[in-house]
Parts: structure tokens; C-alpha cells; sequence
């Protein structure tokens, strides 16, 4: 019944890109998202109000180079918006419930629009914002990393990518952002972000979470940039070689 999807191919609106995110104010938190460089890959987000009370946050990585997968990259917004909305619009709803409800239809969309395989590591997450509460899900995604009064804790893979197995689920937990607390999601790019000198070592997700736990940043934007500029200086500003994106949420003191 959400099967906005069509059949499509790499020649169909090559050089259209998805619709620019307008972050929604958030009530006592605060939300943005940083890319570095050009974007040559297929890092994708997007945030949209789908209540008075929710919030719907998407971070995603469709497999291959960008000139070739915009459509793809296209048809995924549209879904994210629209099945979205209407999955989580509903005052009474069961979020773990949606939240594998709309990734289910993700999955089988990519599917669907690529004619086959195509895999989209995601992280799919609707905050609420009276409660201060996150569901989630990860499909195959790197860890998102919350960082409260404990410390840092990952919060790992719950599924396979999506675009891989039509009938592949993910399970979708909750967790709560105590007041202070700050969620932080980064692409492929910032993790396998190499050293100098040609280096094989990366910057890898210890060195991520070290950087977040250091911070002491109220401003999610503050936190995105100083992220990505610690994964240039250990790449003494090399060139990237895949898209570098950093999304984050705080929920205020």
C-alpha cells in the first residue's frame, strides 16, 4: 500500500539531487548534520517532523558513486518522507512496531527501483520529544554512539543492510537521551578515514567516540564539525575518498 517506488535506471534524472534537509526545531534539543568535501559517494540524511511530538532522523549509505546512484538516492527520500509521515503521524502508535514497518517497505523499495541487490546500510531513528526517548534501527549501519553521564555506548547493527533481502527485518529498540545526552551518527567515510604518509591505519570508531567523549559541545552543529575536522587532521586534510558525514542530536540541560 506505500509502494511509491518505480523501476528506474542511472540515465533518469542523473543530476538531480535529493531535496535539501530543513532540520525542524525540536523542543529543549537541538539537531544538524556536516558533510565535508565534495560528495562523490552515496551518504544520504534527512529529518522531518512527523507529529507534534516525533521526530524521524534517516542517515544512509546506498552502495556506489553518487553520479550513478541519485536516483536512487532520490527515490529513498521519497519514501522516507511519505511512508514515513504516515507511519508515525499517529498520536497511539507502537514505534518499534513502525519503525520496522517502514524499514521493511525501504528495503523492499530499493529492490524494487534497482532491479535487483543494492545495498543501503542505514540508521533509521524517531525521537520523541516529550519523552526524551529514541527508537531505533540499524541496518548494518556503523554504530551510532550516545554519549551521556556513563560514558559512551555504541548502539550496534540490528539487521542486515537494506536492499539485500526482500523479506529482511530489523529489530528497532528504545533507549532514552537523559537531559544533557547527545547522539551521534557517522558515515563509512569518517571511519575509514586513512592516515598520512599512506598510512593503513584509519580513524576508526574508537578514536570517533574518544573525540565525542572529550567534547563538551551544546550545539549539535559544534559537534558534527569537530568530529570531521579530527578525521582530517588525522588525514593531514588528504583528500576524501568517500563521503565523510556526521549527524548529531542533543537533547538540552
Amino acid at each position: 500500500m506505500f509502494s511509491l517506488f518505480r523501476s528506474s535506471n542511472a540515465t533518469e534524472n542523473p543530476a538531480v539531487e535529493p531535496v535539501p534537509t530543513v532540520f525542524p526545531r525540536i523542543d529543549e534539543a537541538n539537531i544538524a548534520a556536516v558533510f565535508v568535501g565534495n560528495r562523490v559517494a552515496g551518504d544520504f540524511y534527512d529529518c522531518i517532523r512527523t507529529s507534534p511530538e516525533r521526530v524521524l532522523i534517516g542517515l544512509l549509505d546506498v552502495a556506489g558513486r553518487r553520479e550513478d546512484n541519485r536516483y536512487i538516492l532520490n527515490h529513498a527520500q521519497e519514501m522516507f518522507r511519505t511512508v514515513g509521515t504516515q507511519l508515525f503521524s499517529a498520536a497511539d502508535i507502537n514505534e518499534a512496531d513502525a519503525m520496522t514497518e517502514l524499514c521493511l517497505h525501504l528495503n523492499r523499495g530499493l529492490i524494487e527501483v534497482c532491479c535487483g541487490v543494492h545495498s543501503c546500510p542505514a540508521f533509521i531513528a524517531c525521537y520523541h520529544e516529550k519523552f526524551g526517548t529514541l527508537c531505533y534501527t540499524n541496518a548494518g549501519h556503523t554504530s551510532g554512539l550516545l554519549h551521556d553521564r556513563t560514558g559512551v555506548s555504541e548502539l550496534g547493527s540490528t539487521g542486515l543492510p537494506l536492499g539485500l533481502f526482500s523479506h529482511a527485518t530489523c529489530e528497532a529498540p528504545t533507549v532514552a537521551l537523559e537531559k544533557g545526552a547527545s547522539l551521534l551518527l557517522v558515515s563509512r567515510g569518517v571511519v575509514e578515514c586513512g592516515g598520512d604518509n599512506g598510512s593503513s591505519d584509519a580513524f576508526g570508531l574508537d578514536r570517533v567516540k574518544e573525540t565525542l567523549s572529550e567534547l563538551s559541545a551544546t550545539s549539535a552543529q559544534e559537534l558534527c564539525s569537530s568530529v570531521l575536522n579530527a578525521a582530517s587532521e588525522f588525514g593531514c586534510k588528504t583528500p576524501a575518498r568517500d563521503d565523510r558525514t556526521a549527524l548529531a542530536l542533543i537533547r538540552n540541560a
